[in-house]
């Protein structure tokens, strides 16, 4: 073998090895057990980032451990190719989107395969192509036909320079985040698909799923959001027509506190109240301008103004002053919220500010609370200041009150849902076209399943100025299917989130043009390990979840949840520098241009002057402080990256950037390749030496470290099983350095003088057996080419079909046992004495160590009590 580790070499010819055998190439083989590997599919950005990089790697230890293990592996491959980031950088070069992913995606693949990934290639699918798009248009069919999926009315964020509808984050205070203009919520149509008769069954299979992590299911629950409450009306008169206010709350209980309500911009009663009033006819507009994300409304200042109509409090006859608040999402319930000050904190604010009446109505038991009030008293209690309902708990008064309302026809116990209904129609280019006519005479009419998928043109290039699908009169300009009229395809295409719904399904059959998915899915699903970022957490994972069960009631699919168990990998750090110029703007600087000097001052390397440290934060491109994951590979090698990214953290924890820990890897790998090359030959285990059958005779300076070893190799195995991945990594360094300290001379240990050269060949042979195997999955290239350089693969074949290493129980028998001692209780010291010694042989051993006899100081013993293979206590 060679003298030097050199990896650009030998990772070559490994992949050339894996390529040429088709080794990663899954097949079904019914009787196997299978296990199905998938980490998330990437953006084709460019580049990949150390965050792929890591997500990846373990994803790929994985399916390289289960192989050995005997398993049938799938780990394939893809990317999710449409989306708003293409059109973006369309509109920045002046080239399709197409074009700009494909050639991305071309990059990336090479990097991934740069890695050694054992990935199914044959398998990989883009959702940009055709063959894949078809079958979202041909399930939205599906679902359009049973009524999951529908046609309503939607609030937008609308940029009126670009002409295009904007996702939340892309409104910045109130403005465009391109155009700067400032953004309108606009009421327009689209399609929607309905989650909501699902939210039950995704709430509660929740608990069917062990393998998740708690904090995910958790996100997920109060994402879904079950409240359960009671809906009821204020009702009014207005312009000579009885109307009702329905509001819906979980704290009835406190409806006798109600001061006031408030309703959204976008309700009717406030589009009503502003028809005379400017001011608040320009206060709707405002908060027409305003975010429709929960959380920002959480933080915003609270704003309202009166509209001048009162609506009667359904219990009491009192009248209630109607305002239009900030606060107030459309999108919940039905617009509109009754006001408690004295019980919501949020109510108290904005009671507080406008002067308006706080009464309240629940305190703790036999104690009302202090008054004035200096806060909203939230908990829970007894009901005062109430009227019959005085004197009630929680429970009570609700139970109570829900039967009032019910027999006036006003209100009754309802579960509310958090979760809303998932809007997919998008008013951009790069996406699936959503597969619909509209006919004049016909309305809105299906594209016929023959003529899928709906092409998407790939020669667009975007220029800011709306959708340019609607200017394409090549693609607009159709046929009614019904009627042969002249007729409009619809321009929207769907939300990104679709594509990511079922990919994981149509790895199991991406070569089957006939139909979405066979029953190859019922071989291969459930994905049994799937890695992604907690980021993904809600979303992307609901959105399957739920896509999973519409084609299991389709009759598609029988299985409900798609992911058996899932791993949220952390993210991937590094340090921060910057400067910060008098005009405010920052420039930050990656830790590569950067040195500390003497005394911590860090200074720019190009020019000798200081730079901040902004402390640690996860790499990002806004922050300057990623590696390139090309540059780490082209100068270290692959298996150096990847045993750097396991060895660092355990998986799901984030992981600090170091370059010293990368230098460490490379050193571990290098002391692992001279190792062998020094002991090639009696790693090889010469020929004709005898193999040790009964280890127990041979010298303890060989029995010692085989226990050690073994050991070992029991705690990794029991590492790989629970994902300690880190520790699996260390535990190949800790057989490397037992390895190195094997005794080196030979002695004769039996009457026919046979030195124990053969044994010591023997162990070394065994130990890195061991070793190669379970750093395999970790550094899969330069186990590969010591496999074969030290004739295991001669013996057992290919590393990556040979047997799983198996831990030797009689190894692990000590020929002595580590008792604690102890003198009236007290610890004393520790001795090792022979496995097999009877209790006199303890006590003598015991009384005879010098630090017994000092604490005795000559007094008699009066017993002594042994705990076998754990203490002996000296009593005197």
């Amino acid at each position: 073998m060679q003298q030097k580790y050199n990896p650009r070499v030998i990772e070559r010819e490994a992949q050339q090895h894996w390529e040429s055998a088709g080794a990663f190439r899954a097949v079904e083989a019914p009787g196997k057990p299978k296990y199905y590997c998938l980490s998330m599919f990437p953006y084709p950005s460019g580049k990949l980032h150390m965050g792929h990089v890591r997500n990846y790697t373990i994803g790929d230890v994985l399916t390289r451990h289960y192989r050995m293990k005997g398993y049938n592996v799938l780990q394939p491959m893809g990317w999710d190719a449409f989306g708003l980031p293409a059109e973006n950088a369309a509109m920045a070069n002046g080239v399709p989107p197409a074009k700009w992913t494909v050639d991305n995606i071309a990059y990336m693949k090479k990097q991934l395969q740069s890695l050694g990934f054992a990935i199914d290639w044959s398998r990989e699918l883009a959702t940009c192509k055709p063959d894949y798009y078809r079958w979202n248009q041909w399930l939205f069919l599906r679902m359009l036909e049973k009524g999951i999926a529908y046609k309503k009315t939607q609030i937008v964020n609308w940029d009126p320079v670009d002409q295009t509808v904007l996702a939340n984050e892309q409104v910045i205070d109130g403005k465009g985040w391109r155009t700067g203009a400032v953004v309108e919520k606009r009421e327009i149509p689209g399609y929607y698909l309905a989650i909501t008769r699902y939210a039950d069954e995704l709430l509660t299979a929740l608990d069917t799923l062990p393998g998740w992590p708690e904090r995910v299911k958790t996100m997920q629950a109060n994402w879904i959001g079950k409240s359960q409450g009671v809906r009821f009306a204020f009702p009014y008169e207005l312009d000579g027509r009885n109307e009702k206010l329905w509001v819906f709350t979980t704290r009835a209980d406190t409806i006798m506190g109600v001061t006031f309500v408030a309703v959204a911009a976008e309700h009717p009663l406030a589009a009503r109240a502003a028809r005379g009033n400017p001011k608040l006819a320009a206060f709707v507009d405002e908060c027409r301008r305003g975010s429709v994300m929960e959380a920002d409304l959480a933080t915003i200042e609270k704003k309202g103004m009166p509209t001048g109509i009162s609506v009667t409090q359904p219990l009491t006859g009192e009248p209630v002053p109607v305002w239009v608040g900030n606060y107030v999402l459309m999108a919940y319930g039905e617009g509109a919220v009754m006001g408690v000050p004295g019980h919501d904190q949020r109510d108290f604010v904005f009671a507080t500010q406008y002067g308006l009446p706080i009464k309240p109505v629940i305190g703790p038991r036999d104690a009302g609370p202090e008054l004035p009030l200096k806060q909203a008293y939230v908990e829970y209690g007894v009901c005062f200041n109430s009227g019959k309902y005085d004197g009630l708990d929680y429970r009570q008064a609700v139970d109570a009150i829900a039967a009032d309302l019910k027999a006036k026809g006003l209100g009754d116990k309802q579960v509310l849902w958090r979760l809303r209904d998932w809007g997919v129609s998008r008013q951009r280019y790069w996406g699936t076209p959503i597969p619909l006519i509209y006919c004049g005479s016909c309305g809105d009419v299906p594209v016929p399943d023959a003529d899928l998928p709906v092409v998407l043109p790939e020669d667009c290039v975007p220029d800011g100025t709306g959708n340019p699908l609607a200017k394409r009169a090549e693609f607009v300009n159709c046929k009614c299917p019904r009627c042969g009229k002249p007729a409009r395809r619809e321009t929207d295409t769907m939300d990104t989130f679709v594509d990511s719904s079922w990919y994981y399904l149509r790895y199991a059959c991406a070569d089957n043009a006939k139909s979405m998915v066979d029953p190859r899915v019922a071989y291969w699903l459930p994905v049994d390990q799937y890695i992604g970022g907690i980021e993904h957490a809600i979303l992307h994972l609901l959105y399957s979840r739920f896509w999973t069960r519409v084609m299991r009631d389709l009759g598609l699919v029988k299985l409900a949840e798609p992911f058996t168990n899932l791993l949220t990998q952390g993210m991937v750090l590094n340090e921060i520098y910057f400067r910060k110029a008098g005009s405010g703007r920052i420039t930050y600087y990656n830790p590569v241009e950067v040195e500390t000097r003497a005394g911590g001052e860090v200074i720019l390397k190009s020019d000798g002057q200081p730079v901040a440290a902004g402390g640690i934060g996860t790499m990002s491109k806004s922050k300057n402080n990623g590696v390139d994951p090309q540059e780490l590979i082209d100068h270290y090698g692959a298996d150096i990256a990847r045993f750097f990214m396991m060895f660092t953290s355990p998986p799901e924890d984030t992981l600090l950037w170091s370059d010293a820990g990368v230098e460490g890897a490379a050193r571990f790998l290098r002391r692992l390749w001279d190792y062998c090359y020094r002991h090639e030959a009696s790693i090889r285990f010469p020929e004709g030496s005898v193999r040790v059958t009964d280890w127990s005779k041979e010298d303890p300076r060989l029995r010692s470290p085989r226990l050690e070893i073994h050991s070992i190799l029991r705690q990794a195995l029991y590492d790989y099983d629970r994902m300690q991945l880190n520790t699996v990594a260390s535990a190949c360094m800790k057989i490397l350095n037992v390895l190195e300290k094997l005794p080196v001379d030979t002695i004769p240990l039996t009457p026919d003088k046979k030195s124990y050269i053969a044994p010591k060949s023997q162990l070394e042979n065994e130990g890195v057996g061991i070793l190669l195997r379970i750093l395999n999955p970790i550094a899969p290239h330069i186990t590969q080419a010591l496999w074969k350089e030290l004739g295991f693969a001669k013996s057992s074949g290919d590393i990556l079909t040979t047997a799983w290493p198996q831990v030797d129980q009689a190894a692990l028998i000590q020929d002595e046992v580590e008792l604690v001692v102890q003198v009236n209780g007290k610890k004393r010291g520790d001795v090792r004495v022979p496995r097999d010694a009877d209790k006199n042989t303890i006590e003598r051993i015991v009384l005879a160590l010098p630090f017994v006899q000092k604490a005795i100081a000559g007094i008699p013993v009066k017993k002594i009590i042994i705990v076998p293979g754990r203490l002996v206590n000296v009593v005197v």
